[in-house]
């Protein structure tokens, strides 16, 4: 092609969904849907043209011409000047599935699902839903410098609500677990009941009382913390446009020295890349080191542009143009037993799941709601409350860790940014903090 472009690829996603929906006993939604997506991405002189087609119109051997004249037409309008770093290219072998989703039938997947929603009936109980989710994808990519790969890769999984109600109080119990490793709705009745029993426990829990005091972080908050307050701020587009606390502190100690926080993209969890969406080898990355910041999160624009860090974290949604993102983010493992971190944390609360919240990567400041948690009296857990909450400045907080579990356990779920949505794992062990802010019904 005789265009002046610098760069262009071409990714390809093809593949099918799968939703099932169980509302209350009945079942509102069962049935696939198709897709074929491609966006192509031009370099041109300064910046990018982005166009989006559809997946059978964008065979790399055959790609007509007046779709690369097109992106490099829309890529003329900007007059900002884009550096991109070229990176090594690699593809990791995806790891082989227990049970394909495609070979059990959508009848029997429901009969599944109908199955786990009876073990979520209990007193109290006055809605429940199942939810479950599988994506088929087959990716192709391409670019102009010869790096060509192809993989094929299944997500599945479930979340289960129950809500309970007594006496003008409202609660709920929610679970949730999603996979690569095949279909994972057999058998799981356990978590039902849990989402159950604990909407139900949640009735008679006292509401939290707030103030500054000793907290205990469950896993699942934990990893929340990590993936919203340091996952994002370390996310290079946002370092770029200055909408990063973390923005000129490489090398510096943000934290405390028990923490080192990982973005791990090659990891073979929930948010795993084989290959990330502009052709970068993925590999683990640690963004916070014994509590200095040694990496940012990089495509190969933000690579080139803000530099201290590493690319391979490009992602995008089929026939979306990618941007940098997150893929499995967790704290490593410290040398406290769970125990140990009760015991140490003396009077205080534990903060147990996530009900969601904000996050200020720009300002530095977060708030993020448990599902749940309980008071710490002389070294032992005793009352159950809720409407609890943590907030805070993100890297003040990182100072307040005092001790570090050595029980990582990882979450799967969801992230959205930038009007996409991807795959993500988050994690952490059981971290005590000094001084948090709680938040509850009453401050003392």
């Amino acid at each position: 092609m005789s265009l002046p472009y610098r760069y262009y690829d071409v990714r390809r996603v093809t593949g099918e969904v799968t939703q099932i929906d169980v509302d209350n006993g009945r079942v509102e939604q069962a049935g696939s849907s198709f897709f074929d997506k491609a966006v192509i991405r031009v370099l041109g002189e300064k910046g990018w043209g982005i166009l989006s087609v559809s997946g059978e119109e964008a065979e790399f051997e055959t790609l007509p011409e007046s779709f690369i004249q097109e992106a490099y037409d829309a890529s003329q309008v900007t007059n900002v000047h884009i550096p991109i770093q070229e990176t090594p290219s690699h593809l990791h072998v995806v790891p082989a599935m227990k049970e394909n989703p495609a070979d059990v039938s959508l009848d029997e997947k429901v009969t599944i699902l109908l199955d786990m929603y009876k073990a979520t009936n209990g007193q109290d109980i006055v809605s429940r839903r199942i939810n479950y989710i599988e994506k088929d994808e087959t990716v192709s990519f391409s670019d102009c410098l010869g790096h060509a790969y192809t993989y094929h890769l299944c997500r599945c999984g479930f979340s289960v609500l129950a809500v309970a109600s007594r006496a003008g109080v409202v609660q709920m119990g929610y679970e949730r677990d999603h996979t690569i490793s095949g279909l994972n709705i057999r058998h799981r009745q356990d978590l039902a009941r849990e989402a159950t029993e604990r909407a139900q426990k949640l009735l008679d829990a006292k509401p939290a009382k707030g103030g500054v005091m000793r907290a205990v972080l469950d896993p699942e908050l934990a990893g929340v913390f990590a993936h919203e307050a340091v996952g994002h701020a370390s996310e290079g587009d946002l370092v770029k446009e200055g909408s990063s606390i973390l923005k000129g502190k490489i090398n510096e100690q943000i934290g405390s020295t028990l923490l080192t926080i990982v973005d791990d993209p090659s990891l073979p969890q929930f948010g795993f890349c084989p290959v990330d969406d502009e052709g970068t080898e993925t590999k683990r990355t640690e963004i916070i080191k014994n509590g200095i910041l040694s990496a940012y999160l990089h495509s190969k624009e933000t690579l080139a542009s803000v530099g201290d860090g590493v690319a391979g974290h490009c992602r995008g949604m089929p026939g979306v143009e990618p941007i940098v993102r997150m893929s499995n983010t967790f704290i490593e493992n410290g040398d406290s037993t769970y125990d140990e971190i009760i015991s140490e944390c003396r009077s205080g609360i534990l903060l147990k799941g996530s009900r969601g919240g904000q996050v200020d990567p720009g300002r530095g400041m977060f708030q993020f709601n448990a599902e749940y948690g309980f008071l710490i009296e002389n070294g032992e857990c005793t009352t159950m409350v809720r409407d609890v909450s943590l907030s805070g400045e993100i890297l003040q907080t990182l100072h307040t860790i005092s001790l570090i579990g050595n029980d990582l356990a990882l979450h799967p779920g969801y992230c959205g940014k930038g009007g996409q949505t991807v795959p993500v794992t988050d994690g952490a062990p059981h971290l005590l903090l000094d001084n948090a802010v709680v938040g509850g019904c009453e401050i003392d």
